[in-house]
């Protein structure tokens, strides 16, 4: 007859610390993410995040609470090139630019909200000595990439309403510093999920993970294909891929290789800003990925099945989205729904890197 283990409560094993209420705040957190990265693509797909000119943190919060504030606001943003090659000629009116105002006023309020939402917990876990040791640095890094993701919002909006893009006559935001925007939230994306992982073990005794060479390689391709995302978003590649069902998907304007890419400016702006060559790879470096998921889908079969299943799901359920955002034409709600699972796709794969890169098991740990 087996006898099951009753595990007394963290404070009864680890004194102060609370291990499995910080990993459960920071799983928290990291969907707050998920939801500000689902945000962040209605902002870039109803071309709404240039419609607040200026970087206020604090004040920013609250939206204009009279006609006369939302005048100013709608006037400001007449000011730039946006407005005047774009919306201004197609007669926007000022119910329109509320509309567009209040997807990027949303997304920058969630972004405060998640700052508070991490901040003011690990401040408190911090003063009840409820953080285990070595975590307290990781946590640090990951408030700070948070911060970081604010300024890289701005940088990316500056670049299409400050004075070199008034120069220019830019209509939209670097591609460049939308890629830094969203890569830097899926990488704290991933710091999250880790960590959460690796306190949840902490709190059961289970195994310390650290990432394996194969887990390098698989997030690194990976990454590569969400990069290229990023850019199809910045560039509006996804609009370049022709009309017609079997003519956008698996063909392009009716070709396997698109024609029209410029090459006059060297292969490394082709590479990085041309939308047919950046939409051509991002459609086909995602079966790399693919082949490197079901790898890992396979090693983690043996004992972690589960897992497995989950990563399938995910990335399968990418590829049909993937294909069927360009079949509609970029409808903005199967974007989204492409976005956001493919932030689900790297939850899953940090997740089963975790379960692949157990090392070395703590002092003193007990198996379970």
């Amino acid at each position: 007859m087996k006898t099951a283990l009753i595990y007394p409560p963290d404070s009864v094993r680890y004194g102060s610390e609370r291990p499995l209420a910080l990993s459960r705040w920071l799983a928290v957190v990291a969907a707050l993410v998920i939801l500000m990265i689902a945000v962040g693509g209605i902002t870039r797909l109803t071309e709404s995040g240039l419609s607040i000119t200026e970087w206020k943190p604090v004040t920013g919060a609250i939206p204009p609470l009279s006609e006369s504030a939302w005048q100013a606001e709608f006037d400001a943003y007449k000011q730039i090139p946006e407005y005047i090659e774009v919306n201004g000629p197609a007669g926007m009116t000022l119910a329109e630019y509320k509309f567009i105002y209040f997807w990027e006023w949303f997304h920058r309020l969630l972004g405060r909200l998640i700052g508070l939402a991490f901040a003011l917990p690990l401040a408190w876990y911090w003063s009840r000595g409820a953080i285990p040791a070595g975590y307290k640095p990781r946590l640090l890094a990951l408030l700070a990439l948070g911060g970081m993701q604010g300024v890289f919002g701005w940088m990316m909006v500056r670049s299409g309403v400050g004075t070199e893009a008034m120069l220019d006559m830019r209509t939209d935001v670097s591609h460049y510093w939308l890629s830094i925007h969203l890569m830097t939230a899926l990488f704290t994306l991933g710091g999250l999920v880790w960590t959460a992982l690796d306190l949840r073990n902490w709190a059961r005794s289970d195994p310390h993970a650290g990432l394996s060479g194969f887990s390098i390689w698989v997030l690194a391709i990976l990454a590569v294909q969400l990069l290229y995302g990023a850019w199809m978003a910045g560039l509006n590649a996804g609009y370049v891929a022709g009309g017609g069902l079997l003519n956008s998907w698996p063909l392009m304007q009716g070709s396997l290789f698109p024609e029209g890419i410029d090459w006059s400016r060297g292969a490394l702006f082709a590479f990085t800003a041309d939308p047919y060559l950046v939409h051509f790879i991002h459609r086909w470096w995602a079966w790399v990925a693919v082949a490197a998921l079901v790898v890992m889908g396979r090693r983690l079969r043996a004992k972690h099945r589960h897992i497995s299943i989950f990563l399938h799901a995910a990335f399968g359920t990418q590829i049909l989205l993937g294909i069927a955002t360009i079949w509609t034409g970029m409808e903005i709600w199967v974007a989204v729904a492409h976005q956001v699972v493919g932030a689900l796709v790297l939850v899953t794969t940090v997740w089963g890197a975790h379960a692949l890169g157990f090392r070395d098991r703590m002092p003193g740990s007990v198996l379970k």
